[in-house]
């Protein structure tokens, strides 16, 4: 039995947190005994106490990912419980903790963004090379821009290990006519949704252009947008401003996305300055949803240009309406897209797949430490 401890600095719920989640609630129970360490009051513990599995609130934790206080407690922690294995996901303090505790440690990258040239030239990519190297076995990327991130950086290549994110899927719901009605969509519409957070670099207001570029085409269409944050009100205003408000509906932050995924016909994605493996677009997937993304981040690993979807430059609406225009309007391309989406997600993105690749991480590190040791005790002989 491999003994493993999942340790997050994350207080809210994001991507990380439900691939920390999804993974409690798949991996093998017969092999791995795995509990969970988050800082206190984190929206995590309901969702991972819910699994059955022992979860350790910790103080100095919370949205930090170092801090001296907190290396200090997870130290003491790691003595107590003895894990073979630490995974962390966001959190050097755990890192280090764990490595001064002599504990093999796994480090997840969730997260794709520009490095800055601080750290991917000179003495920054040396010191942050040497540091990554020195505080992780292992370090999982949920996607190859995130690796391309991490080489850029000073990592060594021979440290990283692809694993694109996996999702369950969702369930097509038979009352899918009432929840497009209640959206707003008519009948004879198309539907398009963007589920992301508001923020600039996901790149709102060229959905927004994209929109009305096909409204301005006469293309009957709804817009959907879901999700919260910073750049709402600037993105409300251009939608009244190009007078869209009959076209492009803001639904807010939503708890559950099921009803949504299974009203549009194709999902969006319009970032530009950070996305791995939105788990997002492997939902849609899931329920044979084709989709229109930039070609930036993880977006390549998920939408094959021509199979599943299409690619598109970042902040350029018009590709992103052509796309979307012809995905509407080509109805045996739409479907042939459609069973590809659904493929694709059951051969790659799946709970399992995913569970299976991170478990594969867990062992290898254990046999490399149990074929080092034999090795050792052979040498003494």
């Amino acid at each position: 039995m491999i003994k493993v401890l999942e340790v997050s600095s994350d207080s809210n719920i994001g991507g990380a947190g439900k691939c920390i989640v999804t993974f409690l609630k798949y991996f093998d129970r017969s092999k791995f005994d795995v509990e969970a360490v988050v800082p206190v009051g984190s929206l995590l513990i309901p969702e991972i106490r819910a699994l059955g599995i022992k979860t350790r609130e910790l103080e100095h934790l919370a949205e930090k990912s170092l801090d001296m206080k907190a290396v200090g407690l997870l130290k003491k922690l790691f003595k107590e419980l003895r894990p073979d294995i630490v995974h962390t996901h966001g959190c050097m303090s755990a890192r280090i903790a764990a490595k001064m505790c002599g504990i093999k440690v796994v480090y997840t990258r969730h997260s794709v963004f520009e490095p800055s040239k601080q750290l991917s030239s000179g003495p920054g990519k040396i010191i942050n090379g040497a540091v990554n190297s020195m505080t992780a076995d292992r370090i999982i990327a949920v996607a190859e821009a995130a690796k391309d991130n991490l080489t850029a950086t000073g990592v060594p290549e021979k440290k990283i290990e692809v694993i694109l994110n996996g999702v369950e899927p969702l369930k097509p719901l038979s009352d899918r006519d009432r929840i497009r009605a209640s959206m707003g969509i008519a009948p004879d519409e198309k539907a398009v949704a963007i589920i992301a957070r508001l923020t600039e670099v996901k790149g709102h207001k060229y959905f927004v252009e994209a929109a009305r570029l096909l409204r301005d085409r006469g293309v009957r269409a709804k817009f959907l947008i879901a999700g919260a944050g910073d750049t709402e009100d600037a993105i409300k205003r251009q939608i009244k401003d190009e007078s869209l408000e009959d076209y492009v509906k803001f639904l807010g932050f939503l708890t559950d996305v099921e009803p949504l995924m299974n009203a549009m016909d194709i999902q969006a994605n319009c970032s530009f300055g950070t996305e791995a493996t939105s788990l997002s677009l492997l939902q849609g997937m899931s329920l044979g949803k084709p989709a229109v993304v930039t070609d930036f981040g993880g977006n390549p690993g998920v939408i094959k240009n021509g199979e599943n979807g299409f690619l598109v430059p970042i902040k350029d609406p018009k590709a992103m309406a052509d796309k979307l225009e012809t995905l509407m309007s080509d109805k045996p391309l739409y479907e042939k897209m459609k069973n590809k989406s659904l493929e694709i997600y059951k051969n790659s993105f799946t709970a399992e797949v995913n569970t299976r690749n991170i478990e594969n991480v867990y062992r290898s590190l254990i046999e490399n430490k149990q074929e080092r040791g034999n090795i050792n005790n052979e040498s003494k002989v």
